[in-house]
């Protein structure tokens, strides 16, 4: 297990605390829970630099209307980084002990990009706990496959040479590569906080770790539409208009055979809405958790 980063600071200006997960060792999370209500719980995405800064703007715009609090997922942000196998049992895993030792009581979920297929596979476990999902960007409606089983694995013990993974990310996080994959995410300028936080978040013990597992292709679930998606039951709010990285060519369909599942564009973004959009976003999930969500 690994030790708290003290060199890393707080991605969100909030309580912070731990809890001791049975799967996945010590958990970080914010937390702001002094306004009363029905609990929002975030849930940031998967890639190279992720952490709970993702949803920083959804934690402040909320935290002062209901309890709040934002994850840093295992492997990312102040989370135990150990060096382990990551999956996607894993995450979900994390996501439904919070749920279940921490939140305690039926909550909003809001899970950005991959963080919304854990997100999904989380209320499945704990459908108790979950009064409905918003999913910004999601994974899992895209035309093109990716890889899977034995293709994956392949890739994995590729990426998993020293002398591979050292050189590859650190490629993919100094400050112009960072720049240049959230210049993708954004219409307009770049919030220069993610850019330095997900430099510093980076270059933490442990960092490359669970990042690898994602590069590999082994953090998503194949057919999550169906496999996943299809057997939620609460209610489900998708946000999202262009990405660079996804596409949502199997949504349309899916929406068509679901009547629980609501979709609504966040114009013009292309990943992030609610960092580009944050009013528009927040304002969606308001109005679908008083009419869909109620």
């Amino acid at each position: 297990m690994t030790t708290p980063n003290t060199t890393l600071p707080a991605a969100i200006q909030a309580t912070r605390q731990d809890f001791n997960s049975a799967s996945a060792g010590r958990i970080h999370y914010y937390a702001d829970t002094a306004a009363s209500g029905r609990p929002l719980l975030l849930i940031h995405s998967i890639n190279a630099a992720p952490s709970a800064i993702e949803m920083k703007p959804l934690f402040e715009h909320y935290r002062a209307q209901r309890p709040v609090y934002a994850l840093d997922l295992p492997g990312f942000g102040h989370s135990d980084r150990s060096k382990r196998r990551y999956s996607p049992e894993l995450f979900a895993g994390v996501i439904a002990e919070f749920l279940e030792q921490v939140v305690k009581v039926p909550a909003d979920v809001a899970a950005f990009s991959l963080g919304c297929e854990f997100a999904a596979r989380a209320t499945l476990q704990q459908p108790a706990l979950v009064h409905s999902l918003t999913l910004l960007s999601p994974t899992g409606f895209n035309l093109r496959g990716l890889p899977t089983g034995k293709a994956a694995e392949r890739a994995y013990q590729f990426l998993s040479v020293p002398v591979v993974n050292d050189g590859l990310f650190s490629l993919l996080t100094t400050r112009a590569s960072i720049k240049f994959f959230y210049n993708q995410a954004f219409v307009n300028g770049i919030p220069p906080e993610l850019i330095d936080y997900a430099h510093a978040t980076t270059h933490q013990p442990g960092a490359k770790y669970a990042p690898l597992y994602f590069l590999s292709g082994q953090l998503f679930t194949p057919q999550a539409g169906e496999t996943l998606y299809s057997k939620l039951t609460v209610p489900v709010l998708v946000l999202y208009d262009r990405d660079p990285n996804i596409d949502f060519h199997e949504l349309p369909d899916f929406l068509g055979r679901h009547p629980n599942w609501l979709a609504q564009r966040i114009v013009p973004t292309r990943g992030m809405p609610q960092w580009e959009r944050p009013a528009e976003t927040a304002a969606a999930m308001t109005h679908f958790w008083a009419t869909r969500a109620a």
